[in-house]
């Protein structure tokens, strides 16, 4: 596939070397312009380019930047793109400012794609960049780590479930993208690393009457790293 990576940080410089490992076409970008991904590249063989080319990639674009800066993306070419669009991030009020429309009930990626104009899928948002970077293991390896991945298409769920899959994770379903809220910051399937069943288990224990309790108590433990 021809995938567009916009966020070369942990999440995404690991993802960029575990695609293009997988033999994926794999572009990367950041905020910084290609001219600074140099070592990136070297490291992970991902080609360095401009938001705007990650953007226009063909098959696939994840995108694994702070919610604040989901304003600052070339919305005119991901609205009109035909790629899947997969939502990494995290919205942290300490960092992103607050979100009124998150705040007020949408989930973190309800919000992204209204300000993309397109569909997304959520997903390599609830494990720690440390354990995605190291515990990628074979399909069938005991306690495999899982990973949620939440969204409206099913045929596109399944794509990035797949894609999972075959990095070195399990992959589950995580419903609709209204549900997406169950792996976000302080709930109990966020960066947990747990395998497919206790998994599926702590995202049915999420109660949503605390949800916004839970996201205070998240952005407290997280800001000094922040």
């Amino acid at each position: 596939m021809e995938i567009g990576i916009i966020g070369a940080g942990n999440i995404g410089s690991t993802l960029a070397g575990y695609l293009t490992n997988l033999g994926h076409q794999v572009t990367i970008a950041n905020s910084r312009g290609p001219e600074s991904l140099s070592e990136i590249a070297a490291k992970t063989g991902a080609t360095p380019v401009t938001t705007q080319e990650a953007a226009g990639a063909k098959d696939l674009v994840i995108i694994a930047i702070p919610d604040k800066a989901i304003v600052n993306l070339p919305t005119d070419i991901l609205s009109a793109s035909k790629a899947i669009v997969v939502d990494a991030g995290n919205y942290y009020p300490s960092r992103d400012g607050r979100n009124a429309a998150i705040e007020g009930g949408l989930t973190d990626s309800e919000w992204v794609a209204q300000v993309l104009g397109h569909p997304v899928i959520k997903a390599f948002n609830n494990i720690v960049a440390p354990s995605l970077a190291s515990k990628a293991v074979p399909a069938g390896s005991p306690n495999r780590i899982a990973l949620s991945v939440a969204g409206n298409d099913e045929r596109e769920k399944q794509m990035v479930m797949e894609l999972i899959d075959k990095i070195g994770f399990d992959a589950i379903d995580g419903g609709a993208l209204s549900e997406s809220w169950r792996q976000q910051p302080g709930e109990p399937a966020y960066c947990q690393d747990l395998d497919k069943d206790a998994l599926k288990a702590a995202l049915q224990k999420a109660d949503i009457s605390k949800r916004a309790e839970n996201l205070e108590q998240a952005d407290e433990i997280a800001r000094p790293y922040l």
